[in-house]
């Protein structure tokens, strides 16, 4: 069932939402050469735990993953893009780091991701970093009441095609609200005109997320981290979005948005 949310419900998801753009933003700064993926995740759970939110990946034990999850934040690394679960690695010069964070305030949930590039940038690391933000500000675009669910995925479909790049349909955007996940997969890759008609409090998390050179996904031994199938680097960026009367509102916007490294 999808549930529509009222402005005073999307005013809390939001409320939500600025805290985990404030912890994005933070795993950002301090993502650098020399860094552990640990040290990251047990910062963020320091944050979490001070402002009395709840991480919704802890426990999270889906059909798609080897559960129960057991940390706050998703870390992926290089060529992971997806559930990457944070282990003892050091970040080195030139790695490309996904932080995926989804946490409930008072009952209500945002999730949002962003990929930074740790010390040195490669350009064809941040052309693809690039294509997923702009792929997610053209699918908020999109978000509007009187368009259809089609519309949004097919906005994702034009950038990566338009950047050469190959769109996996396994793994998409959701409605969110009191969960991460409430009833409506939102896929990267569709038809505009089709779809579920788009109505105010209607709130979605929208995610792109592409490899540079193939659609195909592997698994991790460890049952969660989903890395491209011919090793290639990937990018994913996600916001949670209401559609409102006056159109999309971003609820996780971070202040430095728009940038592809950190």
């Amino acid at each position: 069932m999808i549930e529509l949310k009222a402005p005073a419900e999307i005013e809390r998801m939001h409320v939500t939402g600025r805290f985990v753009a404030e912890v994005l933003t933070e795993v950002g700064r301090l993502a650098d050469v020399g860094v552990n993926l640990l040290d990251l995740e047990h910062h963020v759970r320091g944050m979490i735990k001070r402002r009395g939110a709840e991480s919704c990946y802890w426990d999270y034990a889906p059909s798609f993953g080897e559960g129960p999850f057991r940390n706050v934040i998703c870390l992926s690394v290089n060529d992971a893009v997806l559930h990457g679960l944070p282990h003892d690695y050091t970040l080195r010069d030139g790695d490309v780091l996904t932080a995926d964070l989804a946490v409930t305030i008072d009952g209500w949930a945002a999730d949002s991701a962003r990929t930074v590039v740790v010390g040195t940038a490669a350009e064809e690391d941040l052309r693809i970093i690039r294509a997923t933000e702009e792929a997610l500000e053209a699918a908020i675009e999109a978000a509007r009441p009187g368009n259809r669910l089609g519309d949004i995925s097919a906005a994702i479909w034009s950038v990566a095609e338009a950047y050469g790049y190959p769109v996996n349909t396994e793994f998409g955007g959701h409605a969110i609200g009191r969960t991460m996940h409430e009833d409506l997969h939102v896929p990267n890759k569709g038809r505009a005109g089709r779809g579920l008609k788009l109505r105010p409090g209607l709130t979605l998390a929208l995610e792109p997320w592409f490899a540079r050179t193939t659609d195909r996904i592997v698994h991790d031994p460890d049952g969660w981290t989903i890395r491209s199938a011919d090793g290639s680097r990937t990018a994913h960026s996600e916001h949670t979005v209401a559609i409102t009367e006056d159109g999309p509102l971003v609820l996780t916007r971070r202040d430095e948005e728009g940038r592809a490294s950190t």
